[in-house]
């Protein structure tokens, strides 16, 4: 099963809508995107199907919870950190990490982690 690490501060930075006023929610927005296309696609590992979704969280958005589809995985300290634990964790598995933090990627390729941008899972409206 293939598993899709999502940067959520990287990836709701990424758009100017107010964000910044409601880290939380602009978090759980997020989450919600990303468990409709897990159900959409017919992803959704609680469905049988075939792709895990992390999405880390750091700040204050560390108390969104997970849904079906999306485990949030609140990061004790730096979200880039915890990205790369898991990007090495998963090694074996085969991941993509979404972000567009440079530094990140070079970070999670020494794992061979593939990497996609925010538009990705965050289409820009």
């Amino acid at each position: 099963m293939k598993v899709l690490i999502v940067d959520a501060a990287n990836v709701v930075g990424s758009v100017p809508d107010g964000w910044w006023r409601d880290r939380r929610g602009a978090a759980e927005r997020l989450r919600d995107r990303l468990a409709e296309r897990a159900s959409s696609r017919g992803t959704c590992p609680a469905e049988g199907g075939s792709e895990e979704i992390v999405l880390v969280v750091e700040g204050a958005a560390r108390g969104v919870e997970s849904v079906p589809g999306v485990r949030v995985d609140p990061a004790p300290g730096s979200g880039d950190d915890r990205i790369v634990e898991l990007a090495a964790s998963f090694a074996d598995r085969g991941c993509v990490v979404v972000t567009a933090d440079r530094e990140l990627r070079e970070r999670v390729r020494a794992y061979g982690a593939e990497c996609v941008g925010p538009r990705a899972v965050r289409p820009v409206d």
